[in-house]
C-alpha cells in the first residue's frame, strides 16, 4: 500500500507542489488548510487551522478514517506577517507568526508522533527557512519562529532515537510564493519586488527536495536540506540584474 501523508498549509505554494508531487507518485493524501476551496478533491481536504488544537483533531480524525495510520507528517503551514523594526512591529503579527510557525508545529506534530514511534517507522519533515540560520534586520520574529522549529526538529530527532522514524528539515532560500504577498497584507505589488530582477525558487524547486528526503532507503535519515538559488548566496545577498 501506498504510505499516507498529511500536509499542513496545503492550498498554495510549497505545500500544493508537495500534495502535487506525492500524488502523481501515488500517496494516499490528507490535505489540511483553511481556504478549503483551493484543496484539490482527488484526496482527503479538509478545513485546518493549526492554531487550534479542536481542528486539528478533527482534521487528523477525518484523516484516519480516509487512509489509515498516518506515515508521513510534512509540517508545511507557516507565515511571515510585516516588516518593521521591533520598536515599530504590531504584536499582533508577532502572536500570529508564534501561533502558526511554532504553536501549530507543535500542535499537529504532537498528534501524529505517538502513532509513529509506536509503529515502529514514520517521518515528519518540517519546512523552515533559511531565516533559522541567517537573522535580518525588520523580521527578528520571524526568524526566531524558524530558529525556534530547527532545536524542535533536532529534539524531536533526539527524542525518537531508535523507535525507526525519520526527521527532516526542508529550509528553502528565496522562493517565489504567496509568502510575500501574505507578508504585505495582500499588497501585490509589493510582493513583486521582493522577486524583482532575479531567479528565485520556485515551489516545485522545494518540493524535489522534500521528494528526495522522503524517498531514500527507511535506515537514511536526511537531517537537513538548506536550499537556495543560485542568485542568492545568503538571507541578504541576492544578485539583481540592471
Amino acid at each position: 500500500m501506498t504510505p499516507h501523508a498529511v500536509i499542513t498549509g496545503a492550498s498554495a505554494g510549497i505545500g500544493a507542489a508537495i500534495a502535487a508531487l506525492l500524488g502523481r507518485n501515488g500517496w494516499r493524501l490528507s490535505l489540511g488548510a483553511r481556504r478549503v476551496d483551493r484543496l484539490p478533491r482527488d484526496a482527503y481536504a479538509a478545513h485546518l487551522d493549526v492554531t487550534d488544537e479542536a481542528s486539528v483533531a478533527r482534521f487528523l480524525e477525518g484523516a484516519r478514517a480516509a487512509h489509515g495510520g498516518i506515515d508521513v507528517l510534512i509540517n508545511n503551514a507557516g507565515k511571515a506577517k510585516g516588516l518593521a523594526p521591533l520598536a515599530e512591529a504590531d504584536p499582533a503579527h508577532w502572536r500570529e507568526m508564534v501561533e502558526t510557525n511554532v504553536m501549530g508545529v507543535l500542535h499537529v506534530t504532537r498528534a501524529v508522533l505517538p502513532e509513529m514511534i509506536r509503529r515502529g517507522s514514520g517521518h515528519v519533515v518540517m519546512i523552515g527557512s533559511i531565516a533559522g540560520h541567517e537573522t535580518y534586520e525588520k523580521g527578528g520574529v520571524y526568524c526566531a519562529t524558524k530558529r525556534a522549529l530547527q532545536a524542535i526538529t533536532e529534539a524531536i530527532r533526539l527524542e525518537t532515537l531508535g523507535t525507526g522514524v525519520r526527521v527532516t528539515s526542508v529550509d528553502p532560500g528565496l522562493v517565489e510564493t504567496e509568502f510575500s504577498v501574505v507578508r504585505f497584507d495582500g499588497d501585490k505589488e509589493r510582493a513583486a519586488k521582493v522577486y524583482a530582477d532575479t531567479r528565485p525558487l520556485t515551489a516545485d524547486d522545494v518540493a524535489e527536495c522534500v521528494w528526495f528526503a522522503l524517498s531514500r532507503p527507511a535506515h537514511v535519515n536526511v537531517d537537513l536540506i538548506l536550499v537556495k538559488p543560485t542568485d542568492q548566496a545568503s538571507v541578504g545577498r541576492v544578485h539583481r540584474r540592471a
